[in-house]
């Protein structure tokens, strides 16, 4: 698996309030094929981490491709970094054993 990291900064809740209700109704821009989506937000900071999970790494370089052509306006502020990973370990609360994916 797969995962594109994006943080972003001047981050303000109605934004990231936009971004979501537009996903929720609409799903994620033409193009990209997510198995998994995460937005985490740090009001105080005015910040935001969206973690998107792809099975392939050619799923995640398409995908990359077309975030990288959106407008700024289409995003929940300012891309600070951009990170492509592989994912080496995922674990949740409760499991019996750590997933890991190669």
């Amino acid at each position: 698996m797969h995962a594109r990291v994006v943080r972003f900064t001047d981050v303000t809740p109605e934004r990231i309030s936009e971004i979501v209700a537009r996903v929720e109704e609409t799903g994620p821009p033409p193009g990209v094929d997510p198995i998994g989506l995460e937005l985490f937000v740090d009001d105080t900071q005015g910040t935001a981490i969206f973690v998107g999970y792809f099975e392939t790494e050619e799923r995640l370089r398409e995908a990359s491709a077309v975030f990288d052509q959106m407008d700024s306006s289409d995003t929940p502020g300012s891309r600070a970094s951009v990170d492509l990973c592989e994912v080496k370990l995922q674990r949740r609360t409760g499991q019996d054993s750590a997933s890991a994916t190669s």
